[in-house]
């Protein structure tokens, strides 16, 4: 009996400890889930090990002639593993590394950076983010040389973790044309048009989650290597990106406008050279925001600049000569029950259908338009189609404007439509369309597809080359082209921009003026254009201009944009004028010891040398003071070069130091000269005859 008692006994002991064992495990498993979970899921987070993205660098945007636009730059954050520096250095050196720190960050103070490092080392953190603000290569090169840092990453223990930014070397220009792309890959631009290309293929990489939540990458643990993206070669001068920028940022400054573009395009590729886009900021300052040359809201009606498609369809669908006269009458002519105006208060009276362009009368454009396609209007909204105005130019950026042009079939179009149509409202297309056309133009009517990317590339390998399509072999007949090209340069020479023509590179091309619609109804804020080619004669660059509610009367009107046109193209003439010099120099078959280098300077000075040389010479008895020297066989032949006169710039190509100041100086302007002055004058930089206040600098290159 004992003996059972005695096991009943123990049984009941052993079940008694198993049921406390079995208790004290639950109270374990409450304490850990419920008081110490945050702790142990912190521990087991620092040693998680994930696959991270690692990113492709990004590919370059470059100009013409490889100037960077864009390119990524390294930026650094540094971190340190404070047990990786032995003892005796640590403690020789925490305290100057900490000054140093304290002065470059200039956030907290010496003292607080060591206690920082020391108190990492002693818990035996592995992974310490120093700032979490980003170092340029250079601070990191900097950073590199300092104490305990020098020692590298494996016996010093910094870590320099690096990410790459978007850099526009050129800030301000075309920053809207190269664009931007954000994190999530939505932007604007060329960044984003051609972000398949430029992104390139993101890699992957083994990382460690440390204490404090960062990152960081497990050596050698690298998976997947990235592939840089590829580059962009644009077709941007960045000179011309330069002169565009600046002639329209003066042009908006001066009339307080609410925004403005310009393109300057090459006339036998379609290749954009420049491409300018600026509005108006709160705070009265012009940025670029939106791209008005391509884009939905640059979108609008254009004014006169449209009157070159109305008269190419008047003169292809009738034989009206330009001789042939029409009666505007007073200014004011009803087409149903509305009044259409023209600018010139009292009217122009009669006038040939060359002057109704030249002089930009809405009333004269109408009634033409009226005579020739009152009866069938399909037949002129035709003409337009064919033109290429009513769809997308297929540009290659993304987010392109789509023109609107009204059908007759369709309810929005009335019994005035097509007069008002002509004359360029009651549509709407971009600055670029406009361009485009007239373009065409200069080009002997064939219509390029405007280009502003050239190639796709690798390094030195070219991936893929673009070219302008032709969208137009042949806009109009010949005929009807010389006629076109007869009426733009009138406008300049004759008509409603007589005032900027152009003594040495003449300029071909049309104003506009529009009023603009608000809530329906037309206001006095106008739209005001010109557009154009040059030189007339050998078009080489065609160019728009948009300015947009422009304040003060002067700039309400196209006529007066053409200033941003003519400024831009004396810059070019100056540009090109130095470059026929040095080619004329250059090809001179003349045999070495024949002639002297004599180009240009002080008749009399120039006449005495090739006496005493035994040079002959014809037309000894010019007047001029000044003159210009060619060769003819054996003979030097004179040629006028201008009397100067204050406040024009005089032609000082070819002359000596000496001369070039004495024209230029007594002419107002302030010199600077670059280059071997023994020399003679190889380039100016501004064009000669053009006018411009006393005091402007002219900057001559010697050679």
């Amino acid at each position: 009996m004992a003996f059972k008692e005695t096991i009943l006994l123990r049984t009941r002991i052993a079940f008694l400890a198993v049921f406390i064992f079995a208790v004290a495990i639950v109270v374990k498993l409450v304490h850990l889930q419920f008081f110490q979970g945050a702790r142990w899921e912190k521990e087991a987070g620092v040693a998680r090990l994930v696959y991270k993205t690692v990113k492709a660098t990004r590919g370059n945007i470059c100009a013409d002639d490889g100037s960077l636009l864009a390119t990524s730059l390294p930026f650094y954050r540094v971190a340190l593993d404070p047990c990786v520096v032995d003892e005796i250095t640590f403690q020789e050196q925490v305290g100057s590394l900490s000054q140093l720190l304290a002065n470059f960050y200039k956030d907290k103070s010496a003292e607080t950076y060591q206690q920082l490092i020391q108190n990492a080392r002693q818990a035996k953190r592995r992974y310490l983010v120093i700032n979490k603000k980003w170092i340029d290569y250079q601070a990191k090169k900097e950073m590199s040389q300092w104490p305990i840092f020098c020692q590298g990453r494996w016996r010093g223990g910094v870590l320099f973790e690096k990410v790459e930014k978007r850099f526009q070397p050129f800030k301000n220009l075309a920053t809207r044309t190269i664009g931007v792309v954000n994190a999530n890959e939505y932007g604007a631009g060329l960044e984003y048009s051609f972000n398949q290309d430029l992104r390139g293929l993101d890699g992957s990489a083994l990382y460690q989650k440390t204490v404090g939540g960062n990152w960081k990458m497990i050596d050698g643990g690298a998976a997947d290597r990235p592939v840089h993206g590829y580059d962009l070669e644009t077709t941007i001068d960045i000179n011309l990106q330069d002169v565009a920028h600046n002639s329209l940022l003066r042009a908006l400054q001066a009339s307080e406008a609410a925004y403005g573009c310009t393109v300057v395009m090459e006339v036998k590729t379609g290749e954009i050279k420049a491409m300018v886009n600026l509005s108006r900021t709160d705070d009265a300052q012009y940025k670029e925001c939106y791209n008005y040359a391509v884009g939905n809201q640059g979108t609008a009606e254009p004014g006169s600049t449209f009157k070159l498609a109305s008269m190419l369809a008047l003169l292809e669908e009738t034989s009206v000569a330009l001789t042939h006269t029409i009666d505007t009458g007073d200014g004011r002519f009803q087409f149903y029950d509305r009044i259409l105006k023209d600018v010139k208060r009292g009217g122009f009276g009669e006038l040939t259908v060359q002057e109704v362009f030249e002089h930009s009368s809405n009333i004269g454009m109408a009634r033409l338009i009226d005579e020739a396609f009152g009866k069938n209007p399909q037949k002129f909204v035709d003409y337009v189609h064919q033109l290429g105005l009513s769809k997308p130019l297929g540009i290659q950026m993304v987010g392109v404007g789509v023109p609107l042009v009204k059908n007759p079939k369709s309810p929005e179009w009335s019994g005035v439509t097509l007069q008002w149509m002509s004359i360029g409202y009651e549509l709407k297309i971009t600055p670029l369309h406009t361009l485009t056309l007239y373009n065409a133009v200069a080009n002997n009517g064939k219509m390029i597809q405007p280009v502003i990317v050239k190639k796709i590339k690798q390094a030195n390998r070219t991936i893929k080359e673009f070219q302008g399509a032709v969208l137009n072999k042949k806009i109009c007949a010949d005929a009807t082209l010389q006629k076109l090209k007869t009426m733009l340069e009138g406008v300049v020479e004759r008509g409603a921009a007589r005032r900027f023509r152009h003594g040495f590179y003449q300029i071909a091309g049309k104003s506009g003026t529009a009023n603009k619609v608000v809530n329906g109804k037309y206001t006095h804020d106008t739209y005001a254009s010109f557009v154009g080619y040059f030189p007339a004669g050998s078009p080489r660059y065609s160019c728009i201009v948009v300015i947009d509610s422009p304040q003060g009367h002067a700039w309400h009107f196209g006529a007066s944009v053409a200033t941003v046109v003519k400024d831009i193209a004396d810059k070019i003439a100056a540009k090109d004028l130095a470059a026929q010099d040095f080619i004329t120099a250059k090809n001179s078959t003349t045999p070495p010891g024949t002639f002297p280098l004599i180009r240009a300077g002080y008749r009399d000075e120039l006449l005495q040398l090739c006496d005493t040389l035994g040079i002959a010479c014809r037309n000894r008895e010019l007047a001029a003071a000044w003159v210009r020297s060619t060769v003819d066989e054996d003979h030097i032949v004179w040629k006028a070069n201008g009397a100067p006169k204050a406040g024009q710039v005089p032609h000082v190509l070819g002359m000596t130091l000496k001369d070039a100041l004495f024209l230029l100086e007594n002419c107002g302007f302030k010199v600077i000269v670059q280059g071997h002055q023994g020399g003679r004058v190889k380039t100016q930089s501004l064009p000669p005859d053009t006018r411009l206040p006393s005091g402007e600098h002219v900057t001559l290159q010697m050679g």
